[in-house]
Order: C-alpha cells, then sequence, then structure tokens
C-alpha cells in the first residue's frame, strides 16, 4: 500500500520505536513500566481518534473493548491454558465482533444520544461481568502463578507483554495513518463535517460508522489482553474504568482529533501531567478535576490540539505532522 511508504508515518515509528526500545537496551526496568502505560495509553487514544478524530462519533465507553479483550483473553489463558499471544487475538476478534453488532443500532445515534449510549454498553458490560461467576464475579480473577512458566517466568513475561505493546501500539497507528490517507478515510471525513451531504456524494454513513467503530475496537482489546496478563489480576473496576475513556479524549483533543501524531502527543504530555499531579500532595487527589478543565479549556480555545496548532501556524509542518 502506498500511505506504508509515506516518510511521515515512518518518522513517526522511528520516533514511537526509538523511545520504546531505550528501557530494553539501557536494562531499566522502572522505564520500561512507565513506558507500557504510555505505549497503552497511547494505543487508547489513537483507537479512540479512528472513531471520533476521522467521523466525529465521541465514544465516551470506548474503553469497553479493553475490558473485553482483558477479560476474554484472561480466561483463556487462565481456564483453558492458550497461549497468551493467541488469546489476545482473540480477544480482540470478539471485541470487533461485539463492536459491529452494537454499532449497527448504536452509530444510527448522532451527537449526545450516542455519546451517552457508549456509557451504557460500557456499565453494562461492566455489571455482567461483576455477576458471572466463571469470571470470578467482582472479585476477579488471579492468573495462577504456574501459566508464566510456559514464558520463561514471571520476568520473561512481563517483557514479552511489553515487547507486545510496542508491537500494538505501532499497528495502531499505522491503522489510524492508513484509514486517514485512503479514500475511506476521506469518506469519514466528509461523515464528520455533514453527514447528510456525504449521503447525497454516494457515500454510505452506516457502513463506512460501523467499519470503522469495529475496526476501533480491536486495538483497544489486544492492550487489554496485554495489561491484565502483565498484572496477573483482573477486576470489573479497573477493567471498565469509564475514566479511562475521558482520559482517552482529553488525550485526543490536546493533541489534536482527526491527526495521526496528535494522540500520540496528547497521551505524553497527559501522562507527565497526570504523573506531576498524583505525586503531588495538593493536586493528588484533583488529577480528573484538572483533566476537565484541561478538556474545557482545550474545547473553547485550541480546538485543534497542540499538533493541529503547529500544523495551522507553521505550514512547511504539515508533510510530516499528519
Amino acid at each position: 500500500m502506498k500511505s506504508l511508504t509515506n516518510p511521515s508515518l515512518w518518522i513517526i515509528w522511528f520516533v514511537v520505536l526509538g523511545v520504546a526500545l531505550m528501557p530494553v537496551f539501557g536494562n531499566l526496568p522502572a522505564l520500561r513500566e512507565e513506558l507500557f502505560v504510555l505505549l497503552m495509553l497511547v494505543t487508547l487514544a489513537s483507537s479512540v481518534n479512528i472513531i471520533m478524530g476521522y467521523t466525529g462519533y465521541v465514544s465516551f465507553g470506548h474503553i469497553v473493548f479493553f475490558g473485553i479483550g482483558g477479560y476474554t483473553a484472561f480466561y483463556l489463558i487462565q481456564t483453558l491454558q492458550f497461549n497468551f499471544v493467541l488469546a489476545a487475538l482473540i480477544g480482540g476478534g470478539i471485541a470487533s465482533l461485539i463492536a459491529f453488532l452494537i454499532g449497527m443500532p448504536v452509530l444510527r445515534l448522532r451527537g449526545a444520544y450516542f455519546a451517552l449510549a457508549t456509557i451504557g454498553i460500557n456499565e453494562a458490560f461492566r455489571t455482567l461481568v461483576t455477576n458471572v461467576d466463571a469470571l470470578g464475579g467482582a472479585v476477579g480473577m488471579l492468573l495462577q502463578f504456574s501459566v508464566y512458566d510456559a514464558y520463561g517466568g514471571a520476568k520473561s513475561a512481563s517483557q514479552l507483554a511489553y515487547y507486545g505493546i510496542i508491537l500494538v501500539a505501532l499497528l495502531t497507528i499505522t491503522a489510524s495513518f492508513v484509514i486517514k490517507k485512503s479514500k475511506f478515510g476521506l469518506s469519514l471525513m466528509a461523515i464528520r463535517e455533514d453527514q447528510d451531504t456525504a449521503m447525497v456524494l454516494g457515500i454510505d454513513p452506516a457502513r463506512a460508522k460501523v467499519m470503522t467503530y469495529t475496526i476501533s475496537a480491536f486495538f483497544p482489546a489486544l492492550a487489554g489482553a496485554l495489561f491484565f496478563f502483565k498484572n496477573g489480576n483482573i477486576e470489573p473496576g479497573p477493567a471498565f474504568e469509564l475514566h479511562r475513556s475521558i482520559e482517552a479524549l482529553v488525550m485526543v483533543m490536546l493533541g489534536g482529533f482527526g491527526t495521526v501524531t496528535g494522540p500520540i502527543v496528547g497521551a505524553f504530555v497527559y501522562e507527565r501531567l497526570r504523573g506531576f499531579l498524583i505525586t503531588d500532595p495538593i493536586f493528588s487527589n484533583a488529577h480528573l478535576v484538572i483533566s476537565g478543565l484541561l478538556l474545557l479549556i482545550i474545547v473553547l480555545f485550541v480546538t485543534a490540539g497542540v499538533v493541529g496548532w503547529l500544523r495551522q501556524r507553521i505550514p512547511t509542518l504539515r508533510r510530516f505532522l499528519e
């Protein structure tokens, strides 16, 4: 595909891969843990951007796919002794299938109605999982330590999960880039700008939106599978945390929605800011409030985000900052 040879994509790969491999070559386990979270946030923000940035549909409950992927993979690994790579792929496939099935009716809604529906879906899945004994109910599941023996022990398994999240983040960025540069991406942006006009031009909005929603569900599910495999336990609360969805939206808006690099920049800036806030004795209990204020300021004064603002002010950067 022509877009895969685009220099902008290679620059993004080079930067992301270069940062991600720093703890590997430097043997820095603490930095590896920090970057695991950062790459997971890049995956979440970029997947939200695929549906929100390109079609204009704000998915407040996108974290539901993170939880579905995590629970599916965890159950397969713990109960049926699946390899974690295969379990993660199955988790991603099931999350996409669920997105396809619920996307057909839900994506007929617009604006606030769609946003509220996604919150309801997330809460419904959290309640469902909490009441299913086979999934551990309210207390969740713990991974037996012996499971890690097949991967060379817990330490090696953690390293494998880190390599996995690097790959997932790069795949998510690539999917976002390819979609944006394709005719399919142009049709999505036409829907974002004016859905009725897009229909007049021959675009099928329902089909395009469901396809996009299905694709965007796959990557957070993979991230969820890797995250909970590495942690060794899963609970309904952390798996379906609504505030993670809101944080992903803040990252997209902060970096620049509808761009490929925006969610990456937004994830980095937001994670640094959150790290400062939660360790500060004054702001440690108010980081979500500050996130909300930050989102309000961006929506009111910097609607294009950091990357969008740079593209507007420095035209030469438009060739490299997609």
